[in-house]
């Protein structure tokens, strides 16, 4: 049995090279090997969003505060709040983010395949953010 306390883990901000706009990450689960799952509390200012990018095993989405934005490729952009549960399908390109005058708050979950969660791609552009 491990036990993590709460706040043992300090929080880092969304690097400009994966979000847009202000985003701080709080790790809530990392285990160790075998396990797979990875979690953390991801907040994005208004407007913050992350690039487009893609789960190997599908993620989940748990927002807990506020008010976002998802959007799969080829789909709508679709309002969020909380107490709503997003799941992209593994390989499923999509971004995700506050909206434009509103910050939000998710709980991401998800499994890492050959130790990688995630695979970043370009930049949502604005006129994207905005359609």
């Amino acid at each position: 049995m491990q036990i993590q306390k709460s706040g043992s883990q300090p929080s880092g901000k969304g690097p400009a090279e994966y979000f847009t706009g202000t985003v701080r990450i709080d790790p809530l689960m990392n285990p160790p090997d075998p396990a797979r799952v990875a979690g953390a509390s991801v907040t994005f200012e208004p407007g913050a969003r992350t690039a487009w990018h893609t789960h190997p095993l599908g993620q989940t989405l748990i927002v807990t505060a506020g008010c976002g934005r998802v959007q799969r490729e080829g789909g709508p952009i679709e309002e969020i709040r909380p107490g709503d549960v997003v799941w992209f399908a593994p390989g499923e390109k999509h971004w995700h983010g506050a909206a434009p005058t509103t910050a939000m708050t998710h709980i991401a979950i998800q499994e890492k395949l050959n130790g990688s969660p995630v695979d970043w791609m370009e930049h949502v552009t604005d006129a994207q953010y905005g359609a």
